[in-house]
């Protein structure tokens, strides 16, 4: 069946899916046989949801090291079946200093780079932000991506990821669920905190996290599923 193999061969079929019945595809399926293998595909479809989980990369530094943790944490999300995972580097992204002209609650934007960042998060369902500490901070190029925006942010759970010196990042992350709570964000309690993270990082570059930082990877990620399921109804109202 055509219709079934094309769904298939999406990169979220869901998403597509849902889509195809809202505007009516499955009253185009007149075959009494092919009408039921559609209801079958369809109720697997919908009986494994999967979220939309953007992972945030904060730094953008020459010569950064965050990246290895990003892509440790990256490779325990993946094991995930709840979420399917995007990837999101500030530093690919490039966004400019905030630029626009009006308030992104109008989301009357101006800008191309803008509309397409205003796209990327709207269909996210949740976030983990990984992030640096910078003089007690958090990195003002997140900071900065997130004020070019405002609807697009709204109930959605946010969790982090964070590392540095001695307080493993502890600070940017309480600065940052301070920054993110004004856009109608809800901070997870759960984080992964990981002080003097270049002593796990080896000669290929490739961070390596202990036990406790494993464990605190996929409680939290179990607490993100459980708030992206709380918050995805208040989305639809």
């Amino acid at each position: 069946m055509p219709v079934l193999k094309s769904f298939f061969e999406l990169k979220y079929p869901r998403r597509v899916a849902n889509s195809w019945i809202i505007h009516g595809g499955e009253s185009q399926v007149k075959n009494a046989f092919n009408k039921l293998l559609l209801k079958i595909f369809l109720y697997s479809i919908k009986s494994k949801i999967m979220f939309q989980l953007k992972i945030i990369i904060a730094s953008t530094r020459p010569e950064r090291k965050g990246v290895s943790v990003a892509n440790w944490f990256i490779e325990i999300a993946k094991n995930d079946s709840n979420f399917e995972i995007e990837v999101l580097d500030l530093a690919e992204i490039n966004l400019p200093f905030m630029d626009e002209p009006n308030h992104p609650r109008l989301q009357k934007y101006t800008k191309e780079h803008t509309k397409e960042w205003s796209r990327t998060i709207d269909e996210a369902d949740a976030f983990v932000f990984v992030i640096p500490e910078y003089n007690y901070s958090m990195p003002p190029t997140l900071l900065n991506a997130i004020d070019f925006l405002f609807k697009e942010w709204n109930y959605k759970p946010a969790a982090l990821v964070s590392y540095g010196g001695i307080s493993g990042g502890l600070r940017s992350a309480q600065m940052c669920k301070l920054a993110i709570s004004t856009v109608k964000m809800v901070p997870l309690f759960e984080g992964v905190s990981i002080p003097f993270f270049e002593k796990q990082i080896d000669e290929n570059g490739i961070f390596h996290g202990n036990e406790p930082e494993i464990k605190s990877a996929g409680i939290m990620l179990r607490e993100l599923l459980k708030w992206t399921e709380a918050l995805k109804p208040m989305r639809n109202k």
